[in-house]
């Protein structure tokens, strides 16, 4: 006799699909209870009352149920911490975003750096999706015209929510035995699993980033960032020690310990090794005014820009020049002490 039982059944409404709906199906199949589940795309009430788990519609958020929906009226429920309004996404990582750390990274739940893991995804990834879906923007567009800002192009709102909303028009990949389209609404749920995997793979992708390059990195670029004065006097000189596997992301943690310290805006610019082989180049970097931002607290110096090599060398006065880009946000020296006399130089020019 089989003891094996029936999976959880995972239900959503079907017609037109958003990022949100998407993204919360396929965390959902992370978890080991829901690995094997069906998908039942309805607005019907009753076949809804069937599923175990609903998302995005039925009008009910009840972690205690299952049911996490977010369109009611008298919904406002927002991550800790945060202001944005809740989507689909945002409740399901909220309730199981723990558990998701854990299975995908092998981290204990409970502990610090699964924690941190936690709260990171939802304030670099998921807000986003929150934020989308309930019609909240970055920046308040009318206060941005009040203050004469216009755009220098025009990205159509480009985003992870705007792709998913192309699958709702692509070509179907299923067909039947025969060659011929299957139902509308088969057409319809192929088309959102597609949506679901593509979302679900650029939230693997940050979130395996997360874990196996940016959490290391803390302890990494604190010890930097506690030696600068070695460097320079005012502190405004970060140096990253040389990593077998090249560099290490340091710009979030860079203005994380700025913030801690109440230095906020004072390293100018970071050095690393392009390599983790002996007697690689280095690296020059000019640091962002903020990790979202092409503006830069202090480019590269002027005379130095566009120019290279030898050329390079003569134009800044230090041996070993190789290269400063055109805007000024990055240069490159043969030897450390050549990227540090350049970092030097910059700061006082």
């Amino acid at each position: 006799m089989s003891t094996s039982t029936k999976a959880p059944v995972i239900g959503t409404h079907n017609g037109h699909f958003h990022a949100d709906e998407a993204l919360a199906v396929y965390l959902l199949r992370l978890l080991p209870t829901y690995q094997q589940s069906s998908l039942i795309r309805t607005r019907d009430p009753e076949v809804l009352g069937t599923c175990d788990v609903v998302v995005d519609v039925g009008a009910v958020h009840d972690h205690g149920v299952l049911r996490y929906d977010h369109h009611q009226r008298e919904f406002d429920t927002a991550f800790p911490g945060r202001k944005t309004k809740l989507s689909s996404a945002g409740l399901v990582w909220m309730y199981h975003g723990r558990s998701i750390v854990s299975v995908v990274t092998g981290l204990e739940e409970g502990s610090a750096d699964c924690e941190l893991l936690f709260q990171k995804l939802y304030d670099d990834f998921i807000e986003a999706f929150d934020a989308n879906d309930n019609g909240i923007s970055v920046y308040d567009s009318k206060e941005l015209r009040q203050a004469g800002f216009e755009k220098k192009f025009s990205d159509r709102g480009y985003s992870i929510a705007s792709v998913v909303n192309r699958y709702n028009h692509a070509p179907s990949n299923s067909t039947t035995a025969n060659g011929a389209k299957e139902s509308s609404q088969h057409e319809e749920d192929s088309r959102f699993l597609r949506a679901s995997a593509f979302v679900g793979e650029q939230f693997h992708l940050e979130l395996t980033d997360k874990a196996t390059n940016w959490l290391p990195a803390r302890s990494l670029i604190a010890s930097a960032f506690n030696n600068r004065t070695q460097y320079d006097n005012g502190g405004r000189i970060l140096v990253i020690p040389q990593q077998p596997d090249g560099g290490a992301p340091w710009g979030d943690h860079l203005y994380t310990l700025e913030k801690e310290n109440g230095c906020e805006g004072q390293v100018l610019y970071v050095l690393f090794a392009e390599n983790g082989e002996e007697g690689s180049k280095w690296r020059i970097r000019a640091v962002s005014v903020s990790g979202d931002s092409f503006e830069n607290r202090k480019g590269l110096p002027e005379a130095w820009r566009g120019v290279r090599d030898e050329e390079l060398s003569k134009v800044s006065g230090v041996e070993g020049g190789v290269f400063v880009h055109a805007s000024g946000f990055i240069g490159g020296n043969k030897t450390f002490e050549g990227a540090l006399e350049m970092a030097r130089k910059a700061v006082e020019t």
